[in-house]
């Protein structure tokens, strides 16, 4: 279907701002930029039962989390959220809206997590940084009120391949034991020849070039794009990890690698539940109250989270 026409209007008034692509400019004014235009066309956010933040150990230092409580008495399942910006851009506002759904329909508690970003800190400081708050929430379970027994990743684009790295990690280092990883338009693989990486090259907000200057800041001169924790599909054995659900945008440049990856996930004989919104483009399911498919996007992961818990 053409482009749906909520996210026309969406993406006019960002063009309206004036904010030149990130591939033009250094990381912190792209991060200023991220921040401003944020700021200019809120999305909603629904009312939970408590927000704190804090600052937890990590691999190299204190790593500042959000803590999303709902309002019912726990213990609760726990949900790690890592948000998306292509590891250069972010924080943890970046993906409050869709916190704050995932925390009520899910009735969990959340863990968004402010890892460290690059070209500051190339990979793999994020992933390190999102499995070791991981581990970090299950050691604690007590205090957050949580059963870490049902434990779920989620994030998207950059967040939904943290995620999915965590799950490997998790996977190859003995634990913690990940129910569900929720992939929101997914970043999974250093490939620009994919036909959705070139038929949506320019014109719907995120672009090749920009994906190009991401990976660039992200792995560096030295680095090892193909990495499994950094291409997830790339990973020899994919079998063994969490049930998956992955959520595409039909005007994303990154459509194809999250078909693939669900396609790869299913083929190792995971519980996979892909879907392809029609006239959405990259990260649309953080529009709360600009996008309806926003919404229903998060009612879809949440369903399939407490499908996975039931279990």
């Amino acid at each position: 279907m053409p482009l749906h026409p909520q996210v026309k209007d969406l993406m006019d008034r960002r063009v309206a701002l004036g904010f030149p692509d990130d591939r033009d400019v250094t990381p912190d004014v792209a991060r200023a930029n991220a921040r401003a235009g944020k700021a200019s066309i809120p999305s909603d956010q629904e009312p939970v039962g408590e927000i704190t933040e804090r600052t937890i150990p990590g691999p190299a230092g204190e790593i500042p989390i959000r803590i999303y409580r709902p309002t019912t008495e726990g213990p609760h399942p726990l949900i790690m959220l890592f948000h998306g910006g292509g590891w250069v851009i972010g924080d943890l506002d970046s993906e409050d809206s869709m916190s704050r759904g995932l925390v009520n329909r899910v009735d969990a508690v959340l863990v968004s997590v402010d890892y460290r970003m690059a070209p500051e800190v190339r990979f793999p400081g994020a992933p390190e940084d999102c499995y070791a708050a991981t581990v970090w929430a299950v050691e604690n379970a007590e205090e957050l009120g949580v059963d870490a027994s049902k434990l779920a990743v989620a994030g998207t684009s950059a967040g939904g391949n943290l995620s999915a790295a965590v799950a490997l990690m998790a996977r190859d280092r003995g634990g913690p034991t990940i129910k569900h990883q929720v992939l929101f338009c997914p970043v999974i693989d250093h490939d620009f020849e994919r036909p959705s990486v070139i038929e949506n090259a320019e014109g719907y907000g995120l672009t090749r070039d920009g994906m190009i200057w991401f990976w660039d800041q992200y792995i560096g001169p030295d680095g090892d794009p193909y990495h499994p924790y950094a291409s997830v599909i790339r990973a020899e054995d994919l079998s063994g990890l969490a049930d998956a659900t992955v959520i595409a945008a039909q005007y994303d440049p990154l459509l194809d690698e999250a078909a693939d990856y669900a396609a790869a996930l299913k083929a190792a004989g995971n519980d996979v539940a892909y879907t392809e919104y029609a006239g959405m483009t990259h990260g649309f399911n953080g529009s709360f109250g600009l996008i309806d498919d926003a919404v229903k996007a998060c009612d879809e992961a949440s369903a399939r989270i407490l499908a996975s818990f039931a279990k």
